[in-house]
């Protein structure tokens, strides 16, 4: 038997080839992500005699170029949780050497102990790997529209303090917002208040029709009575304007390609068999469903349930010895974190919606009961909600499968 252990980084990886009672095949080599260089390694490791796994960390996204590559070539490729490696020993020494050559030889190491448990990598198909780098561009997307609503907020602090909290009308499909739109158009309290309350009313009705947004009887009225008394820092003249839309017209941008990805993701989840049973659980829309199913995959790959909780990092940890064991234990945290967070959203959704015939939301109510902290019932809510994912999707694959034979596991 033969471990190849692979170190990959951007552009190029470090390969160790070993075998059992330490024995070297071939000392660490570099091969670049080329696909003559990957060619001339899967036709060495295919010519070695004996059974031959390729081993890898599963980190970042350079991995599975490689990862593909070699498995399309016929190998047997196993992409483990990097956390394993890094808290395996691999050797009998007290010092602690980290270079690319000793990593390599670790994760062979790493490969050779834990033979009979690797389990092999199975490609996603192109649905849902596009589905997953769409998501992380709209984890990207989202991170920077917070920026940029926040660089605004504080901007129109200047101007205009409070106009964010006028309205709260929800995004448009292209990307707007109402309190954006306003803030536009009066960027300074005097484009308000420098007027008569008759005059505005009727900019403001006038307003709202060019912007299809509702025109409330006596908002107009409210918004001037409230903008009358606020301290402006900034003077309304030509370079406070331009910051105002400039600011504005960056965070438009970002929230319009946003809210396109997210219409992208959802399209491309439709056509994934699994997508109607992950739209009809509480606390999953448009949004959280297509994450949901891009961090999670195929759930087929997971051979029980346990290792869809020990995936998210939501499983429960322990801490026994002799006679002490803690009743409470902090979770893993080793899985993805994207996953945990698109779960804590469908949990706080739940919490806010209260849908009193859905089991998670009933045990997560009672552990608030109980008293439990937040973070605790949360992170127990995520744990049973996956179980229940876990089982419902399997067991609607298997009845397209044609084998309709219940799932315990569903009615956890």
């Amino acid at each position: 038997m033969n471990a190849a252990g692979i170190d990959v980084s951007k552009g190029k990886s470090m390969v160790a080839v070993r075998r059992p009672f330490n024995e070297t095949v071939a000392k660490p080599f570099e091969v670049r992500h080329t696909g003559s260089e990957l060619k001339q390694l899967a036709d060495y490791l295919k010519s070695l005699d004996g059974e031959t796994r390729v081993v890898m960390e599963h980190t970042g996204r350079y991995y599975e170029q490689i990862a593909q590559f070699l498995h399309d070539a016929g190998l047997y490729v196993s992409a483990v949780n990097p956390k394993l490696i890094k808290d395996y020993g691999g050797g009998n020494s007290l010092r602690h050497v980290k270079t690319d050559k000793a990593d390599a030889k670790k994760i062979a190491g790493y490969a050779l102990d834990r033979w009979v448990e690797l389990r092999q990598h199975t490609p996603m198909d192109t649905i849902r790997y596009q589905l997953k780098m769409l998501n992380r561009q709209c984890s990207l997307y989202t991170k920077t529209k917070t920026m940029m609503k926040n660089n605004l907020i504080a901007l129109l602090d200047q101007t205009y303090p409070g106009v964010n909290a006028l309205f709260d009308s929800p995004v448009r499909e292209d990307g707007t917002q109402k309190w954006v739109d306003f803030a536009a158009s009066f960027w300074h309290v005097d484009c308000v208040r420098s007027m008569s309350q008759t005059a505005f009313v009727q900019r403001y009705a006038k307003w709202c029709r060019q912007h299809r947004y509702q025109a409330r009887a006596g908002r107009a009225e409210e918004i001037y009575e409230h903008s009358k008394d606020l301290i402006a820092m900034l003077p309304k003249d030509a370079m406070t304007k331009l910051l105002v839309r400039q600011a504005i017209d960056a965070l438009n941008a970002v929230s319009a390609t946003l809210e396109r990805l997210k219409s992208e993701m959802l399209k491309l989840a439709s056509q994934l068999p699994e997508f109607p049973v992950v739209m009809a659980m509480h606390g999953v829309g448009n949004t959280l469903g297509p994450q949901l199913i891009a961090e999670i995959g195929d759930v087929t790959r997971f051979a029980h349930r346990s290792a869809i909780t020990s995936f998210a990092g939501v499983d429960p940890g322990a801490n026994q010895s002799g006679t002490h064991e803690a009743k409470s234990v902090r979770t893993s945290k080793s899985g993805s974190p994207e996953l945990r967070k698109a779960l804590f959203l469908v949990m706080d959704c739940l919490i806010q919606t209260k849908p009193q015939d859905d089991p998670v939301y009933q045990f997560m109510d009672k552990k608030r009961a109980e008293g439990k902290p937040y973070l605790v019932y949360m992170t127990a809510g995520a744990n049973k909600f996956l179980r229940i994912y876990y089982g419902r999707v399997k067991e609607y694959l298997a009845t397209l499968e044609g084998n309709p034979t219940p799932n315990p596991e569903g009615h956890s």
